[in-house]
């Protein structure tokens, strides 16, 4: 049955929760645990003292203020009034600790997420999109801590406060009236509550599958608030349509969570409504019928601040319900990045571990004679399509290698082939006949110098910036303003307020941002610095992609200036940038198309030249006889 199934997820996602409470340390759980029962017990103590001074007043007043029937009322009232402020004392106790524990778990769920981020030596995970739907969702929940799984941990703890005073309010109905009305008003209230965690648990469900368009919100609010969209928005007159758009978007969002609230909500609760209007009707009908005959004046009062106490507990719980709920789908998405990154285990392996050849040294040999795709295939996971089959290339060593090709012809899968953030499906790919495979990861990567496309701008100081090229060498002050010297931007990181101490990011005190040009010159500072500490393979995979055609062709010549005498590759989709290359390769649909000297391809008069010359007539003036720019 549906409510059978309900309960059952409901009694998994809780012990998910439990066996997270020792993240939060066992005399902070135990100190919780006691504060949310102490605030469950207070508030029965404070129903059934005032029902006995209720039931005192009559013979009290009777007595007189000497009585000891006014005594006894006055020590009762004494126990109503401590259980009362009790309940006030004691509750900051229940947010401030249940704080202090969502902290302590959210703070290693993010250490989860990071471990589990940094876990795969590959980067398939990252670019599994499931994956990363996964990790949004987790780390928006986490991040912030609202409905998080520390909060879960905190809710849960709470809600033992609420289920003490439900036991107790019955535990009082049955023994001052009868157990079958305790039984029922304590149904009412588990059916109420069945009604609201369900539907919590639905309406967090379907969020997370709306996670979509409420990114879509997310994108267009910000567009709206953030500085850097503000020119055009104003410039191009598209405030208005930014709001339509936007109220667009929440309807389109908003619409299916209607719908679906008036699914878990109307007709249950109606029903619900009907069920709990005839027990509670019954119970309080046959208390006042048998009031007079078989119950007290205290005994009336115990029943009836009992039963509207149990009642009242049939709520929403604002300390407890979305905290659960919403806390546990965020913890799901830890879990499920989690076993996502796992399930690569054999994207990348290393070579300490499962290769023969000279791995577990340490030491990887410098490239001395070639670098070699020996026949390599390669489709990226849970994709049909080879992007490399049976490719063959060999990239000389100490000799500047151009890569160009159309978007699409396999360029920076090379790359990331090289670089082994993927391994080959078929063949390998050989360092002076060796495969690079039997090297452990790590130092093979330490013999190269790769900078992206999408280089990271790290919001930290020009210095660390330009450092992290080789990250173990980074207190090389001399050797980061070389660096910064032989890439043309030492004159403008000195300029900056604090010179190359100077935090890259306006987010910060006393820091500053780049231009365009200036991060890339940063980023061929940061792959100079790498060269000059023992990377003699040096990669720039289009970072300049940016850059007009004459500013990327004269980067291009400055790091082959540079870089004289090592192992580098120019990645490039521009023919008529990289002339200066002592090998240029042309790609096309993951196929070598062409590979020469400039001259030679020109020559050749193949694809090349036609491209070359096709892109270098829209920048310049053509030498019609050599077919080089002026």
């Amino acid at each position: 049955m549906t409510w059978v199934k309900t309960a059952l997820a409901g009694f998994a996602s809780r012990w998910s929760i439990v066996r997270m409470l020792p993240r939060a340390g066992l005399g902070l759980v135990a100190g919780l645990a006691a504060i949310n029962v102490l605030l469950g017990v207070l508030p029965v103590v404070f129903v059934v003292a005032t029902s006995v001074v209720l039931g005192q007043v009559p013979d009290a007043v009777t007595g007189g203020p000497r009585s000891s029937a006014w005594r006894e009322m006055l020590v009762m009232f004494g126990v109503a009034a401590a259980a009362f402020v009790g309940q006030q004392v004691v509750a900051p106790f229940q947010g401030a600790l249940g704080e202090l524990m969502a902290r302590r778990v959210d703070g290693q769920m993010f250490d989860d997420l990071m471990a589990a981020a940094l876990r795969s030596r590959g980067i398939a995970p990252l670019e599994d999109q499931q994956a990363l739907h996964d990790l949004r969702i987790a780390v928006d929940d986490v991040q912030y801590g609202f409905q998080s799984p520390g909060q879960a941990c905190a809710g849960l703890l709470a809600l033992g406060a609420r289920y003490v005073q439900l036991i107790g309010y019955g535990l009082v109905i049955a023994v001052a009236f009868a157990w079958w009305a305790a039984l029922a008003l304590v149904l009412v209230v588990l059916l109420f509550r069945y009604g609201q965690r369900n539907g919590i648990r639905e309406y967090a469900r379907l969020r997370v599958a709306l996670d979509g368009p409420e990114r879509t919100i997310d994108y267009l609010r910000d567009l709206g608030i953030q500085p850097a969209a503000g020119k055009e928005i104003r410039i191009f007159g598209l405030a208005g349509w930014l709001a339509s758009t936007l109220e667009r978007a929440y309807r389109d969002w908003l619409a299916p969570l209607w719908v679906e609230r008036r699914r878990l909500y109307l007709w249950p609760f109606f029903r619900y409504a009907v069920v709990g209007l005839l027990l509670c009707g019954l119970v309080f009908a046959v208390t006042g019928a048998t009031a007079a005959d078989e119950l007290t004046l205290t005994g009336f009062a115990l029943v009836m601040q009992a039963g509207l106490g149990a009642l009242r507990l049939s709520e929403f719980y604002p300390e407890v319900d979305n905290q659960i709920a919403i806390g546990m789908t965020a913890y799901e998405s830890v879990q499920s990045f989690a076993a996502r990154v796992d399930a690569y285990p054999a994207e990348v392996r290393d070579g300490a571990s499962g290769h023969n050849g000279p791995a577990g040294t340490g030491a990887v040999p410098d490239p001395v004679s070639t670098i070699h795709f020996d026949r390599v295939s390669f489709a990226y996971p849970q994709r049909d399509r080879l992007i490399f089959d049976g490719f063959d290339l060999t990239i000389p060593v100490g000799r500047c290698t151009a890569i160009v090709g159309l978007n699409g012809a396999g360029k920076t899968t090379l790359v990331k082939l090289l670089a082994r953030l993927y391994e080959p499906t078929g063949g390998a790919i050989r360092v002076d006949g060796v495969d690079i495979r039997t090297y452990p990861v790590a130092d093979w990567r330490g013999k190269l110098g790769v900078i992206f496309q999408d280089f990271a701008r790290y919001e930290i100081s020009a210095a660390a910036n330009i450092g992290y090229g080789a990250v173990g060498e980074a207190a090389d002050q001399a050797g980061i303003r070389a660096a910064a010297a032989a890439a043309n931007i030492a004159d403008d990181l000195e300029r900056l307020p604090r010179g190359l101490d100077t935090p890259l990011t306006k987010q910060a005190a006393g820091g500053t941002d780049l231009s365009g040009g200036q991060w890339q010159r940063v980023a061929l500072a940061r792959a100079v610095f790498a060269l000059r500490h023992g990377s003699p393979v040096v990669v720039l995979d289009e970072p300049t992609a940016s850059l007009d055609v004459r500013a990327e062709a004269r980067f291009f010549d400055e790091f082959a200036e540079l870089t004289q005498g090592a192992t580098t590759l120019l990645i490039s989709h521009r023919f008529s940038t990289v002339r200066r290359a002592d090998l240029i390769v042309v790609l096309d649909e993951g196929k070598v198309a062409e590979q020469g000297s400039h001259e030679e391809l020109m020559a050749h008069a193949g694809r090349y030249a036609e491209l070359f010359r096709l892109q270098a007539d829209r920048f310049s003036d053509v030498d019609q006889t050599e077919g080089v720019a002026t």
